[in-house]
């Protein structure tokens, strides 16, 4: 599997959900697209939002942009803003999975598409939104315990018959933080060795996994293991690490999720030992999406995006062709 596909998996059966319909502003030929960004707190979404954009350009799409500085109600002014501009499709990726159901409600009675990019929401009403594009977080997170399992022996770095983790969550009610966490701990359930001591949120920037990788380092007197929701925590947890006279990789394990460059590079100098590629190029996939939706085509409720995992010699291999 290519690390860089953009080809996507079908999964669930095909629904109309939503209005089915378009707005007024979508009489003519080009598309006006109204995306609300969750922010800029890591490469991962950095590279998000450069393919989301660069992709409207080559396509012809008229896109509406704005950065919510992860803040849901700045993601909310956002998506009513182009209600009242009426923008023929909205994009977001929700900052959280609760508190939508109102807005979307409001882009329902519109006649306005919805399509989840990246995250979805926690809602009763599917109808809310026509699809939503992403990865299955629940999968990442699976994928790193079950690495973890695998290599259970090497990860008791004491060799004291216990495996302690920490983890370095992502933002507190954001779909990935919630899902790559119950993923993980379903897997590592199956050795008995392995206890999550630690969990905390470094909401997904480097900054904050330093600090937080900075707080267990003093709490936690024999941490053998480092599992963060994303490369970036896991970037800022390694500097503490090696601050605290530590080698990462080698006195503590750190498993991340993303594969973006600087984490890819890391993994291939052996300061982390595992990553999970979440793709960010998702902008081809969405103006797809979008054109259909807004000419009223069917299209899956659910379209996860091709992923998969690296260890240190296949980042070595795949760095020099990474496009993020």
């Amino acid at each position: 599997m290519s690390a860089a596909a953009v080809g996507a998996v079908l999964v669930g059966s095909l629904a109309a959900c939503g209005s089915g319909g378009s707005s007024d502003a979508s009489d003519d030929d080009s598309i006006t697209m109204g995306f609300a960004q969750v922010g800029a707190e890591s490469g991962w979404r950095t590279a998000n939002t450069q393919s989301i954009k660069e992709t409207a350009e080559e396509e012809g799409v008229t896109l509406k942009f704005s950065d919510a500085q992860q803040k849901q109600e700045n993601q909310i002014k956002a998506i009513r803003s182009y209600i009242q501009q009426k923008v023929d499709v909205i994009a977001f990726s929700p900052v959280v999975e609760t508190g939508w159901d109102t807005v979307l409600q409001e882009a329902k009675r519109a006649k306005i598409p919805v399509i989840l990019t990246d995250r979805s929401v926690d809602s009763d009403d599917t109808s809310l939104y026509e699809t939503f594009l992403g990865s299955d977080f629940v999968l990442e997170g699976e994928k790193a315990g079950d690495w973890l399992v695998e290599n259970a022996d090497d990860a008791d770095t004491d060799k004291n018959g216990t495996i302690n983790v920490v983890q370095l969550e992502g933002t507190t009610g954001a779909a990935p933080a919630i899902d790559r966490a119950e993923g993980f701990k379903e897997k590592i359930a199956a050795d008995p060795r392995i206890e999550v001591t630690a969990s905390q949120t470094g909401d997904f920037t480097r900054d904050g996994g330093k600090k937080v990788m900075e707080s267990f380092l003093k709490s936690q007197p024999d941490i053998d293991v480092v599992y963060a929701h994303n490369d970036d925590m896991g970037l800022g947890a390694i500097e503490a690490i090696e601050a605290a006279g530590k080698k990462p990789g080698t006195d503590i394990k750190i498993i991340t999720v993303d594969a973006v460059k600087d984490g890819m590079t890391a993994l291939a100098e052996g300061k982390i030992n595992f990553i999970v590629e979440c793709n960010p190029l998702l902008g081809p996939q969405l103006m797809d999406l979008a054109e259909k939706v807004v000419a009223g085509e069917e299209v899956p409720e659910r379209v996860v995006t091709e992923e998969t995992t690296f260890d240190q010699e296949q980042a070595k291999a795949a760095l020099p062709d990474r496009q993020y």
